[in-house]
Parts: C-alpha cells; structure tokens; sequence
C-alpha cells in the first residue's frame, strides 16, 4: 500500500503523520510518501521523514500514487480533483458539517474516514482525535488569553497594594471547557463556568470553579459527551445569564459546539458591547460558526 501525507495550508502547523509512526508502518509493507516541508511547521525537517524511512515526494506525483492520503483538513478541490480514483482519505474532515464536500468526495469515488466521529467512549477513546485535541485546545486558549490579557491572572500583593484575580468566563464544560477550567485555575484565576449538561456541574466544582445553572436544559445523556439543541426559552434565559457574567469577565473562552450544526452564538454584540475594555475572548468554536456580525 502506498501511504500520501500531504501538506496543511498556512496557519496549521500540525502534521497529519510524524516520522516516529512511520517506523512503525515499514514491517508491514507500507510504502509513505510526504510531501515536501509537510513536517516542517512542526517541527520536522524533509531529512527527518527520509531517515524514518519515506519518500519526499511531490503533490501531484503523490496524489496520483497514494492509495490512502491523510490531511488533517478536509482537501480544497483543485487538490481532491487530482488523486487517483477510488483513493482512501482520511482526516478532520467534519461530515455532518461539510455535506456538500462528503456528497463531491463520494461522486468522485473516495472513501473517506472521519475520526472526529468516532464516538467519544472508553474504549475507542484512544482514536478520538477530538478528545485529545481539544484537550490541547483549551490549555493553549488560556495561555493564549493570559498572554494577550493586560493585566495578571492570579492575586498579586505588593508594597504598593493588592491585585485581584481575573476573572474567567469559560462557556462549555467538554474536554477542552475542562482543561481550559484547569489552566485557568493552576494560574490563579477566579472561574466560572456555563453548560447546558448539569452531569458536568460536580466535574467543574472539583477544578475549584463556579458552575452557573440555567433551569430547563434539554437532556443531553445521550449525545456522546457534546451539548444539544435547546428550547428558545431556555435559551433567552441562558443569554441573560451569559451577559452578566460576561460583563463582570476578564477573559471569555467559549467551547461550545453541537456536532452537524453551527455553534451557538452565545456572546452576541449586546452582550460584547457591556464587557469591560481590555477583556479578552478565545473562541474554540469559530471554525463551525458561532459569530454574529
């Protein structure tokens, strides 16, 4: 079999496979083929992969040999139109997001495998890239924030007087609302968080954070760790609790995502406008929507 690794766009720096698990490929002859300065944004030179044992290749020689391709992102057309037919892809492709995408993969023959998918229980947990990406997600998006934040995140006292801890709004309680609960906290921030599951409460309590309940959320046991749709009602309810949260906030770092449809706009502009100057907002959940403009 004959394995394509293709480089991401601009402003990824991820790599869809790394020198180390090609070793691992060779005995079961595999033959890999990356294109050139796939790795290197990740800090894997060309000389790397080629001592690991592949072939630097190419895109358009590449895409005609793979017979699997692997790119994190889903491939733009002039890239997909020109691998060979019936080839395997495989990638963060988001399905229930990009129908349109799924539906032009499937005319042209691909068969594509999507590990965001894959359920997010104990014993597939081990291939769910969302679970540990997202995990990554929410420790970087409070770095991020404490890095472009003016002021400091934990209690400073001086000779010349006391600083109080920022105050942390993070919106969504998954794997990265959690993580990002944690960074948050071991930095000395005061936390509070809002999510539609009241299963999470008693996790976020134990990161040392505030758990702000809204009555009436839908039942989300059975949506495999992610939130659900909610009821108009709910959500004004929501809204207003968000907004006066926000309001009193520091940082703002929003998770929340509902597989196959658009994030929640959860920070409209009425409630921007109340944030105090010099607050900071991280939005995890940006590239399935989520923004009012």
């Amino acid at each position: 079999m004959i394995l394509g690794v293709l480089k991401e766009l601009p402003g990824e720096n991820r790599v869809s496979l790394v020198p180390e698990v090609i070793k691992q490929l060779l005995p079961f002859k595999v033959r890999v083929l990356v294109e050139p300065e796939a790795g290197l944004s990740a800090f894997f030179s060309d000389d790397a992969y080629r001592d690991a044992g592949a072939e630097i290749t190419e895109r358009s020689a590449l895409l005609q040999q793979a017979d699997l391709l692997l790119s994190i992102h889903p491939p733009a057309p002039e890239v997909w139109s020109q691998a060979r037919a019936n080839a395997v892809w495989a990638g963060v492709f988001q399905p229930l997001f990009n129908l349109s995408l799924m539906q032009d993969l499937a005319t042209k023959g691909f068969t594509v495998f999507s590990p965001d998918n894959i359920p997010r229980t104990t014993r597939a947990q081990s291939m769910d890239v969302l679970s540990s990406q997202a995990n990554i997600a929410g420790y970087k998006a409070v770095l991020l924030a404490a890095y472009s934040y003016s002021r400091y995140f934990p209690m400073f006292t001086t000779a010349a007087g006391s600083i109080p801890p920022a105050k942390v709004l993070i919106l969504g309680a998954g794997v990265a609302g959690l993580q990002a609960i944690a960074t948050a906290r071991r930095l000395g921030a005061v936390v509070e968080v809002f999510d539609t599951r009241p299963a999470v409460k008693e996790e976020v309590m134990s990161l040392g954070a505030k758990f702000v309940e809204v009555e009436g959320a839908a039942d989300a046991s059975k949506a495999g760790g992610y939130a659900v749709e909610q009821s108009d009602a709910y959500k004004q309810q929501q809204a207003q609790k968000i907004a006066d949260s926000a309001a009193k906030a520091d940082i703002v770092i929003t998770t929340a995502q509902i597989p196959g449809k658009q994030a929640p706009v959860l920070l409209p502009i009425a409630a921007l406008e109340k944030m105090r100057h010099g607050s900071v907002i991280v939005d995890l959940a940006a590239s399935t929507g989520g923004i009012q403009r």
